[in-house]
């Protein structure tokens, strides 16, 4: 198992359409304007998040429960900024639309520069063949508001090339967040 370079990045996005929208550069820049960086770094890449939010909530005073999630949990919201409340949580989605080949696993990594503000980036491995749009799970662990940037960088994605192609993929096994395409909660 190896792990993947820039160069295979660049040819696996442009040519197999496996990350759309995809940048094969690392910007650090938009406008004039500093950014968290986003796009083809030399062994990874680092992906975005959109303007699509879902911030935890105590308000309905619910159970969270990963087998009966209540939706209630999560108040909606769409912008620029997402200010995740004091040792709350939100959902977020990714820019950009994943199609994962067969023999390669991925695993992804919080950006460092949220990390030093103690916002906690998780994201599962994308596993071969699975293809959608990654949700994104960030954990504000601070007493403090803390802020998530939508369409800048958070978190970098590693790809693995298997030395064998496996037996059953994610999509053989009809992974139940294949093909998702927006915020995605828990489902059993």
């Amino acid at each position: 198992m190896s792990i993947k370079s820039d160069k295979w990045i660049r040819r696996m996005a442009l040519e197999h359409g496996m990350i759309e929208p995809f940048e094969p550069r690392q910007i650090k820049e938009v406008n004039g304007h500093k950014v968290v960086s986003y796009g083809t770094s030399s062994y990874g890449y680092d992906i975005r998040c959109s303007d699509e939010f879902k911030i935890f909530t105590n308000i309905n005073t619910t159970i969270v429960d990963p087998k009966n999630f209540d939706s209630k949990s999560f108040v909606d919201f769409k912008g620029d900024v997402c200010i995740i409340p004091p040792n709350s949580f939100a959902l977020a989605r990714t820019v950009e639309y994943f199609r994962i080949p067969r023999n390669v696993l991925t695993i992804c990594l919080g950006k460092s520069t949220y990390a030093r503000c103690g916002i906690i980036v998780n994201v599962t491995p994308f596993e071969p063949e699975w293809e959608g749009y990654v949700t994104l799970e960030f954990s504000n662990t601070t007493p403090l508001p803390a802020k998530i940037y939508a369409n800048e960088g958070v978190a970098q994605v590693v790809f693995f090339e298997a030395d064998e192609v496996c037996e059953v993929s994610y999509k053989d096994r009809d992974g139940k967040y294949q093909g998702q395409k927006g915020v995605t909660p828990p489902r059993i």
